[in-house]
């Protein structure tokens, strides 16, 4: 087991002891390393800025935290508590910082997360789930000219598993298979002997994970029978799939109508794409996790966040936070 160190999160908590509990999460890292050349973070023409991760999330980091300093100064605060948790790591799949999302769903009541809204403004009401695999294919090496038929060539087997996986789309509705990198090869004139398959599987419902894992540990066992090749499978699933349950929908309810007293005609729909409202609502939270700014982009060079949309998010969670702690909307019915 190799151990890779992550950054710092960083948690806040104002109140703990107030009735009504509130989780508020979102990440500071970004897919981009450490000394990218992404162009800097600039203000173009239509009201956007663009830079790298403008929108996600950093854009959601200011969003929660200028709702925060407006019901700190205007909210009636007492009846309501809260925690900031800021995680280094979901980009990654919040590998390190799963158990501390874990464990903060056991202390709230509802979880407010503050990932990129879609960019029409609409709040994402389910998610798929998420899982990372890597199958190391392993063959034996000989030289290509005198002894090419003594050889194995991995990565000819890699390559072929490939495409069996990928026709595991074709028969499994609900579920995609995303082959991302095949890692492998030698010099010219060696048959290589290691190749690396890594793929991304992504499920709709929960059962989805058992079924689609058991077809391609098939593959895989397929695999180790052929001559002189064998395949070992390693990877999990990081996020399972967010459900639109009848306490998240009511949460829904709720913000939808926060936006309407702000004159926002706010929408919802499904997304592909993971996030760490997957774990927390796997954990009993009741959450909406879209509450950052509207933009586009994401994951690319021309990544922008809509520069109007960062008091509008602002404003309608600051709005939901004061409703709440005023007893203007009951959160019980969505309430864990």
């Amino acid at each position: 087991m190799i151990r890779t160190p992550l950054g710092q999160a960083l948690s806040i908590t104002k109140r703990p002891r107030a009735p009504l509990q509130i989780l508020l999460n979102i990440h500071m890292d970004t897919v981009y390393p450490p000394g990218d050349p992404s162009q800097p973070v600039m203000e173009i023409e239509g009201g956007k800025l663009r830079g790298p991760g403008v929108a996600d999330a950093k854009g959601g980091l200011a969003v929660m935290l200028t709702a925060l300093e407006a019901f700190e100064r205007f909210g009636s605060t007492d009846d309501l508590g809260w925690q900031v948790l800021v995680n280094p790591d979901e980009e990654i799949g919040s590998r390190g910082s799963a158990s501390l999302l874990a464990a903060a769903a056991k202390n709230y009541h509802l979880g407010l997360l503050f990932e990129p809204a879609l960019p029409d403004g609409a709040l994402v009401d389910r998610r798929r789930g998420s899982g990372n695999f890597s199958i190391i294919v392993r063959g034996r090496s000989a030289h290509a000219g005198r002894d090419f038929a003594n050889g194995r060539n991995a990565v000819l087997a890699a390559a072929q598993l490939a495409l069996r996986l990928h026709a595991l789309n074709e028969s499994n509705p609900g579920v995609t298979i995303n082959i991302s990198a095949i890692n492998g090869g030698s010099p010219t004139n060696v048959v290589p002997d290691l190749a690396i398959c890594r793929l991304n599987i992504r499920t709709t419902e929960p059962q989805d994970e058992q079924r689609i894992l058991s077809s391609v540990r098939t593959l895989v066992v397929d695999l180790n029978s052929a001559d002189g090749i064998s395949a070992e499978l390693s990877g999990h699933f990081t996020s399972p799939p967010k459900i639109l349950d009848e306490r998240t929908a009511r949460l829904l309810e709720a913000i939808v109508s926060c936006g309407r007293d702000l004159g926002l005609l706010l929408s919802h729909r499904p997304s592909g794409g993971a996030s760490d409202g997957n774990k927390l609502a796997a954990a009993g939270l009741p959450n909406i996790d879209t509450l950052g700014v509207r933009g586009d982009r994401i994951h690319s060079p021309e990544e922008f966040l809509f520069t109007d949309s960062l008091v509008e998010r602002a404003q309608l969670v600051a709005l939901l936070l004061m409703k709440l702690a005023a007893g203007d909307i009951d959160p019980k019915p969505f309430c864990r």
